[in-house]
């Protein structure tokens, strides 16, 4: 590989880290072409990209990076895959324990980037894949609100004999 070519890919790679917010460096040795060809199925069904990258490419494109990546350096050992989302940072988590639903034991998580937060360790999957989506999270907001203000309208919107018959017992006790 030309110092040209590796420059180009560290300006892709540059590109793709400063616009993609959630990314996860994965470790996927020693899965054979058929299982990482699943893998990568089980990214793109998701919406999700899967590439493995030279390590000391990753780290230069780190580099480029607005902010400090310098904890992520030391993951960068052995094969890295690194997979990006745009949509939410608990996709890649949920698509690595799916995978291993299957009784493989890798892929493995070095380390996940959630809007520039860090969690380094495959022993994060589990808090990763519970993480909530910033659609999921306005959802629910927008339900808490919504729920005293339903509870009144259904009230108002109560059959009229209802009304009556509550008005008539309060009435009979007076």
């Amino acid at each position: 590989m030309t110092r040209e070519d590796k420059a180009q890919i560290i300006d892709e790679l540059s590109n793709k880290l400063s616009k993609t917010p959630f990314f996860y460096l994965v470790d996927a040795s020693g899965l054979t072409v058929a299982e990482i060809n699943s893998f990568r199925g089980m990214c793109f069904d998701k919406g999700l990209e899967y590439k493995v990258y030279k390590n000391t490419l990753v780290k230069k494109a780190l580099e480029n990076q607005e902010g400090d990546y310098s904890e992520l350096y030391s993951v960068l050992k052995g094969t890295t895959g690194v997979m990006f989302s745009e949509e939410a940072g608990n996709l890649p988590a949920k698509v690595v324990k799916e995978y291993r639903k299957k009784g493989a034991e890798k892929p493995l998580v070095k380390a996940a980037s959630i809007d520039a937060d860090f969690f380094i360790g495959d022993n994060h999957l589990d808090a990763l894949s519970s993480l909530k989506s910033k659609a999921e999270l306005i959802g629910e907001i927008i339900g808490l609100l919504q729920s005293p203000t339903k509870n009144v309208i259904s009230a108002l919107q109560a059959p009229g004999n209802k009304l009556a018959s509550i008005l008539k017992a309060l009435s009979e006790k007076a």
